[in-house]
């Protein structure tokens, strides 16, 4: 009776469409995490431009950088390195494109769609790898940054829940970004158009932002965009929790509110372009 009840679990955990769509997705994020690990230059590189993001912004404008009424390297590169974090995770995105059209040019998406498994289980097992490969590239970082003279509480205490609770939002950001990228990817017809429609719209998100200079500092109209731009509310949040310099006083509600609207953004991300390249995917492999 006890086994017969235990097959009976089995089979209804399988062929339910939510635990199958879990099951499929995670076989899916596990190819593709195998796949990183026999090319470890795709991670060597994820880790590199970012430390060189670190060192460049640093030393070499860490000294002419005025953060409210200081000029101190040390208070530059507190205030700096939640930006650079921020821009790390969202520069995943080019490679969730890339990755996504190879897989659509070699078929093996079509391969995919032979199989009995839940139709957004690819796209989500992709998001899915792409987060543990930027979650491993966010540690390096870090470290990096700790090395080089970041500190967090440096401006006000902290806590580790609260540190920890800023490189959740991080994860969180870099996970709705990667679902844009998944989009890019379904829409173009290879991996290097991909690459380059994955990164080229990121550089006004994360310039026209509080990520590297104080945003107060920016004509009016131009620092209105960049109090409402997504990456700078989570950029906020993260020098909100991790106690750093540099903490914008401002009238706009995502500025005074950064966590909660750094959550609000991300799952509003997730919602809109996980159904929009869904239904990409299931147009384009029709």
């Amino acid at each position: 009776m006890s086994t017969a009840t235990t097959d009976t679990e089995r089979v209804t955990a399988t062929t339910h469409p939510i635990g199958q769509s879990v099951r499929d997705s995670l076989v899916i994020a596990r190819r593709n995490l195998i796949r990183m690990t026999r090319i470890p230059e795709m991670v060597l590189f994820g880790v590199v431009q970012p430390v060189m993001f670190v060192v460049l912004f640093t030393y070499v404008f860490g000294g002419s950088m005025r953060i409210g009424n200081s000029t101190d390297p040390d208070v530059y590169k507190d205030f700096l390195m939640a930006g650079i974090f921020a821009q790390t995770v969202t520069f995943a995105t080019a490679g969730s494109a890339a990755g996504i059209a190879d897989d659509m040019q070699k078929g093996l998406v079509d391969r995919f769609r032979s199989l009995p498994m839940a139709r957004g289980a690819v796209l989500t097992g992709r998001t899915v790898a792409d987060l543990v490969q930027t979650a491993i590239t966010l540690l390096v970082l870090a470290i990096v940054a700790l090395i080089v003279g970041w500190r967090t509480g440096s401006a006000e205490p902290t806590t580790a829940v609260r540190i920890l609770a800023g490189f959740a939002l991080l994860l969180l950001l870099g996970y709705a970004f990667t679902w844009i990228g998944a989009l890019i990817g379904l829409s173009v017809r290879t991996p290097e158009a991909a690459t380059s429609g994955g990164i080229i719209w990121l550089f006004p998100v994360t310039f026209v932002s509080n990520a590297f200079v104080d945003s107060s500092q920016m004509t009016p109209w131009l620092r209105h965009i960049a109090e409402w731009n997504p990456f700078s509310a989570t950029v906020q949040a993260c020098r909100e929790l991790f106690g750093n310099p540099g903490v914008v006083q401002s009238d706009a509600w995502p500025m005074q509110h950064p966590v909660w609207a750094s959550v609000i953004w991300s799952v509003l991300i997730v919602v809109v372009f996980r159904t929009l390249a869904v239904r990409k995917y299931r147009s384009a492999s029709a």
